[in-house]
């Protein structure tokens, strides 16, 4: 593992935020504001915010556009994750990811069980990969998760994702 410089630890990541839901708005949007407000605490700046039903092509039509704006270092997709048929958007988001980061679904199930979920944490399919020098993090709907995605395992790893996914460019 490689040792980040003091530079690259404050660097600030270009992040887009897409809620998933048939029924937010931006005003009842406590997930967004959660990524966004925990995002922005921690220095990183919101380039983008948007709201989309669950459908596969508003998923893929926002995850495109961001794909190809280079300020985008991190996409953060919150809802459309469970199990219901209205859910689709780990079926959306995973053929695009270069490769898979099964570590952080796999801890945050862990964490979730381990903070008052319980065995329901088992139906959680929350996700992360890169698209090729990107990482886009799939999770939950619910605020709660939200916040501890972002606190445990999102913001303390993200300088160090970001740097390995681009420092082939030095």
């Amino acid at each position: 593992m490689s040792k980040l410089t003091e530079a690259e630890k404050k660097k600030l990541i270009g992040i887009a935020v897409l809620t998933v839901s048939d029924t937010r708005e931006k005003e009842t949007d406590k997930s967004g504001g959660t990524i966004i407000g925990m995002a922005e605490d921690a220095g990183h700046s919101i380039l983008d915010y948007r709201i989309c039903t669950d459908e596969p092509e508003e998923i893929s039509r926002n995850v495109d556009e961001w794909i190809g704006n280079p300020a985008v270092e991190a996409i953060i997709v919150t809802g459309g994750s469970g199990i219901s048929q209205r859910d689709v958007t780990i079926e959306t988001v995973t053929p695009y990811f270069t490769k898979t980061i099964d570590g952080f679904g796999e801890l945050f199930r862990f964490l979730s069980y381990t903070e008052d979920v319980g065995s329901k944490a088992l139906l959680s399919r929350a996700t992360a990969g890169s698209i090729d020098e990107k990482v886009l993090f799939a999770l939950p709907g619910s605020s709660k998760a939200v916040k501890l995605a972002m606190e445990k395992l999102i913001l303390p790893e993200l300088h160090h994702i970001v740097h390995e996914l681009t420092k082939h460019r030095k």
